[in-house]
């Protein structure tokens, strides 16, 4: 299992971590909707609704969050590489085998639950392994990596529509399913970074080879890994967080957010070609969305690593899910395609603000150390939205044959969001100075380092001696006074409790 405590180094093998992420999410947020350009076809294949196929990005989507506490203790237990590369097989595999699904249920299973794992497996540990590999850039690369879902939503639309009209749908799911073996290819470049007990080995086998082969020194080798093993002992799934009052603040919005905000995108294009938009330019929306949200992205991240508004990030993101919902009020009145392009500019715009934000503001509440856990119960509540979201929608529009009312009802959504969480958070957390998460994990890496040095001078110092002329100036640790360590310290440093468990030593100075 991957040490969590490690110096984050912002830079370095980090940049191809984030090209990796770059990919993975922009499969993992595009591909729900870019499937969505096939969703014509399968209704007049399958004789179902929108509704119907609307359920497709739903389950998703859903697995995609749902899934988010498994996703998170298989990490804990195996690492982001081995999850990844398992969730891209699982991907690739589900749009593969939906391609030759006869039903709409099969469709289901296969493009939704399948796929949606997979994709889940691949996306959560992309986030982690940006936490862990930035510190000081992370709202830069949360930004670029976030950058991938425009990019590929730009692409893959009108890529997707280009495989319907050359191989039909079942061509163009047997195609996707090809591309998202690319998801292995990423997850291969997640290299762990070396934990603390890899980064001590020289150092332990150095000082072995200087001390004489006692007793005493096993004990403390054993020591030293009992108490760093009792004290920095990694839970598969740490419930803790719902203690944290801004993480519970941040799950409510969140869970508002998503209710609304996926709802413009997923049903754009069939809201084009329902007024007439030839199928080639109601695709297209979606790469005008993705093309604006390619810059906002990056953009937002840069703004939000400024010093003066990284403690306020919270407030930035609050304002940009405010001016979401703004936009999809605004856009009921789209009525040709002018002005759904309009509308597509301003909501790439402040999607890509979303994107570049929302998981930088949770790592910042709960810090990167309990970030595992927290998006995965957070995706977790947010796949009930999905679930209830477009579905919702779709059903509006089987039932009224109007489309205003889904902007409405997304952008009212979207709105309560944006002014629970600027208000909550003023009103609950205003007498609370905002802190980055990463303090914490640099106060126990430092609280590690510390325990280390002084236990090791501490054995050192009373018992420091010179070797002879050839090897002056070098000290090394007098035999005798390993072995009174070994005599007086041995017994209470190895001490157990009568379940097993090892005494835990809260004076470090206690030798």
């Amino acid at each position: 299992m991957e040490d969590s405590i490690v110096k984050a180094p912002d830079g370095g093998w980090g940049w191809m971590v984030l090209l990796g992420c770059f990919v993975i999410q922009g499969f993992s947020y595009a591909f729900p909707k870019a499937v969505s350009v096939y969703f014509k076809e399968l209704m007049y294949d399958f004789h179902v609704g929108y509704s119907d196929t609307a359920w497709i990005s739903s389950i998703m989507l859903a697995m995609l969050y749902g899934t988010g506490p498994v996703s998170s203790i298989l990490v804990n237990r195996f690492g982001c590489r081995p999850v990844m590369l398992v969730g891209g097989l699982l991907a690739a595999s589900g749009m593969i085998t939906a391609s030759f699904s006869r039903n709409i249920i099969e469709l289901f299973l296969t493009a939704g639950v399948v796929t949606g794992l997979g994709l889940s497996l691949n996306f959560q540990p992309s986030l982690i392994m940006i936490g862990r590999y930035f510190d000081k850039r992370r709202p830069l690369a949360n930004g670029l990596a976030a950058a991938g879902s425009p990019v590929f939503l730009s692409v893959l639309s009108p890529v997707g529509q280009i495989l319907l009209e050359t191989f039909g749908w079942r061509g163009g799911f047997l195609i996707m399913g090809g591309l998202l073996l690319n998801c292995c290819t990423c997850a291969a470049m997640m290299r762990p970074l070396l934990n603390k007990k890899q980064e001590e080995s020289k150092d332990k086998h150095e000082v072995e080879r200087m001390l004489p082969a006692t007793t005493a020194n096993k004990d403390f080798t054993k020591y030293k890994g009992n108490l760093k093993a009792s004290k920095f002992k990694c839970k598969l799934l740490d419930f803790s967080v719902l203690k944290n009052k801004g993480f519970v603040i941040y799950t409510i919005a969140k869970f508002f957010l998503i209710l609304g905000v996926f709802i413009p995108p997923i049903l754009l294009v069939n809201y084009a070609k329902d007024i007439e938009v030839p199928d080639t330019e109601a695709a297209f929306l979606l790469s005008i969305i993705g093309f604006i949200d390619i810059f906002a992205r990056p953009s937002c991240g840069i703004i939000a690593g400024f010093r003066w508004i990284r403690p306020y990030t919270i407030y930035f993101l609050s304002l940009a899910v405010l001016f979401n919902g703004l936009t999809d009020i605004c856009g009921a009145r789209a009525s040709d395609y002018n002005t759904l392009v309009v509308f597509c500019v301003f909501f790439g715009v402040s999607y890509g603000m979303i994107g570049a934000l929302q998981f930088e503001v949770l790592m910042a509440i709960v810090g990167s150390h309990k970030f595992s856990s927290a998006i995965g119960l957070v995706l977790l509540i947010e796949a009930v939205a999905v679930l209830l979201g477009p579905p919702s929608a779709g059903r509006l529009v089987d039932a009224f044959k109007n489309y205003q009312l889904i902007f409405y009802m997304a952008g009212s959504e979207v709105l309560f969001s944006a002014l629970f969480l600027a208000i909550t958070t003023y009103c609950c957390l205003k007498q609370q100075k905002p802190k980055m998460g990463s303090q914490k994990d640099r106060a126990e890496a430092g609280d590690l380092q510390e325990l280390e040095e002084i236990t090791t001078n501490q054995l050192q110092m009373p018992s420091r001696r010179l070797l002879p002329n050839n090897m002056a100036g070098t000290p090394i640790l007098d035999t005798n006074t390993v072995q009174d360590y070994d005599e007086k310290g041995t017994e209470h440093l190895n001490s157990e409790h009568s379940d097993g468990s090892p005494v835990q030593v809260e004076n470090r100075d206690c030798f």
